[in-house]
């Protein structure tokens, strides 16, 4: 336990801090899904899900995982959860959530975790009414559909993130069966120039919480884009999630990714915030 100062402190919460958690999570529910996915892990012992209490009351939580999601913080929290952080090994690799927080936090942090990338202006977005018609090939992947979902999975985080994810073990991997196992990948499948089977347009729920969808994991084949395949495609997973998963579906979006934006836009999605992510 860590006591940054005589009146507030961070503390580790348990499960009994649950509801109090959950009742913060969703007075903005699309700013906080990726905090908010992390509640129902909260069992009896204490949980990576820290906060501040104080007169009895949950101020603010960051959930401390291999992701720093800061949710409700004012700036005295986030020089509080900075002291917690630097008072121990780091866990995470990544920062990321409303842009205010991430990045305040980041400045008290980056003293000592030293260099990273930051993505400071992430254009955070919900759908609303569908302006484009819904591509009918797009459809929910099988667990049988992983095998051609992988490789535009890892196509997709090399050009995202910058590295091959499938040289740091099985994980990433794991996670794109258990997306298609579950229907949440979406894809739209064709044939390639060599003539196999492959997927040509792919998205994913990489957060799911309380009605609201937020989609992960875009993509196109290189030699498909341009030609406004991913507009009617976007569409079609809009459609398909309200229709079966989460009647809100959101997504953030780089700010200089600005062929994305327009897909977006033309597709119906409009601003509601803006996050931040630094990748440490």
């Amino acid at each position: 336990m860590f006591w940054p100062s005589p009146g507030r402190r961070v503390t580790r919460l348990s499960g009994r801090s649950r509801t109090a958690v959950r009742e913060l999570f969703l007075e903005d529910p699309v700013s906080s899904i990726l905090a908010a996915v992390h509640v129902d892990t909260m069992g009896l012992g204490l949980s990576r899900m820290l906060g501040i209490i104080e007169g009895g009351s949950l101020q603010s939580a960051v959930w401390y995982g291999a992701n720093m999601v800061p949710v409700g913080t004012s700036h005295a929290d986030r020089q509080l959860y900075a002291e917690y952080a630097l008072s121990r090994p780091r866990e995470c690799s990544s920062i990321v959530g409303r842009s205010e927080e991430v990045l305040d936090l980041w400045e008290a942090l980056r003293p000592e975790w030293g260099v990273a990338e930051v993505r400071a202006s992430q254009p955070s977005l919900v759908a609303g009414d569908l302006l484009v018609e819904a591509d009918p090939r797009v459809r929910p992947a099988r667990l049988e559909d992983a095998g051609i979902v992988s490789p535009a999975a890892v196509a997709m985080f090399t050009e995202e993130v910058g590295y091959d994810p499938t040289a740091y073990g099985p994980g990433y991997i794991s996670r794109v069966y258990e997306l298609c196992r579950n229907g949440h990948t979406f894809l739209r499948t064709g044939i390639g120039p060599d003539g196999a089977e492959r997927v040509e347009f792919k998205a994913d729920i990489g957060a799911l919480w309380h009605g609201v969808a937020q989609i992960q994991g875009v993509w196109t084949a290189p030699d498909l884009r341009g030609q406004g395949i991913a507009s009617g495609a976007m569409a079609a997973v809009v459609e398909q999630v309200r229709a079966t998963i989460a009647p809100t579906v959101s997504l953030y979006v780089n700010s200089y990714n600005h062929a994305a934006l327009r897909v977006y836009d033309r597709v119906g999605f409009h601003r509601v915030g803006e996050f931040a992510t630094v990748l440490l």
